[in-house]
């Protein structure tokens, strides 16, 4: 895995959602446990709703895959029982 700066660094809507929750995670972590200020806290705070806001659009988009693999799925099984 990258080194810690080079992942905060790393841009929200570029990063996979794996890593993005994994970030979220390790924010929410440092800032339950103090280990930062309060200025740093606000700045991870703010990253960490970037990073949310990028899982919430990774899933609504998986969603709607689903979605239509699975009308897709439903609409051929259709044509095959009225053949």
């Amino acid at each position: 895995m990258a080194d810690k700066k080079t992942v905060e660094n790393k841009d929200a809507e570029a990063m996979p959602f794996e890593e993005a929750l994994e970030m979220v995670e390790q924010i929410i972590e440092r800032i339950e446990s103090g280990q930062i200020g309060l200025e740093d806290s606000i700045q991870a705070y703010e990253r960490g709703v970037k990073l949310i806001k990028r899982c919430r659009n990774v899933l609504d988009l998986a969603e709607l895959r689903v979605r239509d693999i699975t009308e897709q799925l439903n609409s051929d099984e259709q044509a095959s029982a009225s053949q």
